[in-house]
C-alpha cells in the first residue's frame, strides 16, 4: 500500500479553490498569443526597434554636424534624458500590460484627449521609423550591390524593388507569429552589432590613445549647438519602449518589460558613446572630415586599410535596418490593433489570425503604408538617403510627442492610484521639459534648414489626426470613452475563477 502525500493548505486550495468573483471570461485583448513570450523575445523587440548598430554607424556624423566637438557630451545628455523617460514609462509597465502601451498610459493618466493624441503620435513614430528603416535597408542593400556592380546606387528602380521586397519579407515574417519575428529580429541585430564592434575594435587598435582628449572634450561649443546635437542624438534611442506593446504576449510583463526598457537604454547609450568616439578619433588620427563623409564607417575602414570590413558593414547595416523595420512594424500593428479593439479605428484592425494569433489585418495595412510613402518620395525625385532624412524628422517628432505626453501623465496616474512619490514626479517633469524643448528646437531647425518638407508632412498628418478626432467625437463617443483598454486577468487565469 503506497503512502498518500500529506494534505497541505496548497493542495486543498488546488483541489477545491475558493470561488473568485468579478473576473471577466475574456480579456479585452483576446486573440493575441497571451503569455507566450520570454525575456529574450521581449528584449528583441526593443533592441530591434532601436536598431543600435544602424544608429551607431549613422548618427554620430549627424550629431557632429550640429554639436562639433561636443558630440560625445550630446550623446551623454541624450542618454540621461532617455533614461528619465524610461523611468517614467516604467511607472506604468510595472502596473499594467497594455498593447496600446504609451497611449494607454497617457489615457490612464490624463484622459481621453491625451490618449488619442498619444496614439496619433505613436502611429507617426512607429510608422515613419519603419519607413526610415526600409529605406535604410534599401540604401545599404544598394551599397552592397555596388561592390559587385559599380554605379547601381543611383537607380530609383532598384530602390523601389528593394523597398517592395523588404516590405514583403516583413509582412511574411510578422504574419506567421510573434515568436518567429522576435527571434529573427534578435539574430539579425546581434549579427549587425558584431559587425560594427569589429570595426570599432580594429580602429581603436590603430588610433593613437593620445587623441582621446582631442575628441572627447568640448571646445568652443555654445549652448545652442550642444542643444541641437542633443536633439539629434535623442533620435538614436527612440523605440526603446516598444517592448511595452508586447505586454499582453509577455509571460511576466510586470518584471520583463521594465527590465527590458531600462537595459535597452543603458546598452544603446554605451554603444553610441563608443562608436561616436571611435569615429571622431578615427578621422582625427587617419585624416579626413567626419561631417563631410556620406558613409563614415566605410571611409574609416578604407583609411585604416581594412576595406573588407566595408563589405561586412554594408551587409550588417542593411540587416540592422531590416530588423528595425520588423520591430517597428510589430509595435505599429499592435497600436492599430488596440485602437481597432476599442472601436476608434476600423474594427477590422482588431482582428487576429486564427492560426498564428497575430493582428494580420493591422500588419497588412501598416506594411502597405510603410512601403507606399517612401515609394512616392523616391518617385518624386528623392534618393534613398534624402528620403531617409525627411521621414526620420517625422518619426522623431512623433516619438518625442508621445514620450512628453506620457511623462506629463506619470504623476497624475500615480496620484490617482495613491502611489505618488517625489522621485518619479521630478524625473517625469525634467524629462517632459527636456523633450518639449528638444522637439521645438528640432522643428525650428528643420523649418529654417533644408528639410521643411518634413514639417509640412507632419502638419498634414496632424490635420488628419484632428479630423479623425472630430469624427470620433461625433460618431463614436462610446469608443473614445473606452480608450485605454489593457489586459486583465480572466476567469481561466486564476484558481477558482473558471466557471
Amino acid at each position: 500500500m503506497t503512502a498518500q502525500p500529506p494534505v497541505t493548505a496548497l493542495s486543498r486550495a488546488i483541489a477545491d479553490p475558493t470561488p473568485v468573483d468579478g473576473l471577466a471570461a475574456r480579456s479585452p485583448m483576446a486573440g493575441l498569443d497571451r503569455r507566450s513570450l520570454g525575456f529574450v523575445d521581449v528584449l528583441a523587440q526593443s533592441v530591434g526597434a532601436v536598431a543600435p548598430s544602424a544608429a551607431a554607424a549613422t548618427c554620430p556624423v549627424l550629431v557632429a554636424a550640429r554639436a562639433g566637438s561636443g558630440t560625445l557630451l550630446a550623446f551623454l545628455l541624450a542618454g540621461v534624458l532617455m533614461a528619465l523617460v524610461a523611468y517614467a514609462v516604467n511607472q506604468f509597465t510595472r502596473r499594467m500590460a497594455a498593447t496600446g502601451s504609451l497611449y494607454t498610459f497617457a489615457a490612464r493618466g490624463l484622459g481621453v484627449r491625451a490618449g488619442f493624441a498619444t496614439s496619433a503620435a505613436m502611429i507617426v513614430g512607429y510608422g515613419f521609423v519603419a519607413m526610415f528603416a526600409l529605406l535604410g535597408a534599401a540604401y545599404y542593400g544598394l551599397m552592397l550591390l555596388a561592390h559587385a556592380v559599380p554605379g547601381v546606387t543611383g537607380s530609383r528602380g532598384l530602390v523601389l524593388l528593394l523597398l517592395a521586397g523588404f516590405g514583403a519579407v516583413c509582412l511574411l515574417v510578422l504574419w506567421r507569429g510573434i515568436r518567429l519575428s522576435t527571434r529573427v529580429t534578435l539574430v539579425i541585430e546581434l549579427l549587425s552589432i558584431v559587425g560594427i564592434l569589429v570595426l570599432i575594435v580594429v580602429l581603436l587598435v590603430r588610433v593613437p590613445g593620445s587623441s582621446f582628449a582631442a575628441v572627447a572634450l568640448p571646445r568652443s561649443v555654445g549652448i545652442p549647438e550642444l542643444a541641437a546635437g542633443t536633439t539629434v542624438a535623442v533620435t538614436a534611442f527612440v523605440g526603446f519602449e516598444s517592448a511595452a506593446t508586447l505586454g499582453v504576449e509577455s509571460r511576466r510583463p510586470f518584471a520583463t518589460i521594465p527590465r527590458t526598457i531600462r537595459w535597452t537604454v543603458i546598452a544603446a547609450g554605451l554603444l553610441y558613446l563608443l562608436s561616436a568616439y571611435t569615429q571622431l578619433a578615427g578621422f582625427e588620427a587617419l585624416g579626413g572630415d567626419l561631417v563631410a563623409s556620406d558613409s563614415p564607417v566605410n571611409d574609416l575602414a578604407a583609411r585604416a586599410g581594412v576595406e573588407w570590413i566595408g563589405l561586412l558593414l554594408d551587409a550588417a547595416l542593411a540587416c540592422s535596418f531590416l530588423a528595425c523595420a520588423l520591430a517597428s512594424t510589430t509595435a505599429l500593428a499592435r497600436v492599430l490593433f488596440s485602437l481597432g479593439r476599442e472601436g476608434i479605428a476600423p474594427r477590422a484592425l482588431g482582428r487576429t489570425h486564427r492560426r498564428f494569433r497575430t493582428p494580420h489585418v493591422a500588419l497588412a495595412v501598416g506594411v502597405a503604408v510603410e512601403v507606399a510613402v517612401p515609394a512616392v518620395l523616391v518617385l518624386a525625385g528623392m534618393g534613398a538617403w534624402q528620403a531617409m532624412g525627411v521621414v526620420v524628422v517625422c518619426a522623431a517628432a512623433g516619438y518625442m510627442t508621445a514620450y512628453a505626453l506620457v511623462c506629463v501623465a506619470t504623476p497624475f496616474f500615480l496620484r490617482r492610484i495613491g502611489e505618488l512619490t517625489v522621485g518619479p514626479a521630478v524625473a517625469a517633469a525634467v524629462a517632459a521639459a527636456g523633450l518639449v524643448a528638444a522637439l521645438a528646437l528640432d522643428l525650428w531647425l528643420e523649418v529654417t534648414g533644408d528639410r521643411a518638407l518634413a514639417v509640412l508632412l507632419l502638419a498634414g498628418v496632424a490635420a488628419v489626426a484632428f479630423a479623425l478626432w472630430a469624427v470620433c467625437r461625433r460618431r463614436r463617443p462610446d469608443a473614445l470613452r473606452r480608450i485605454g483598454l489593457y489586459d486583465e486577468p480572466t476567469m481561466g487565469d486564476v484558481l477558482g475563477g473558471a466557471p
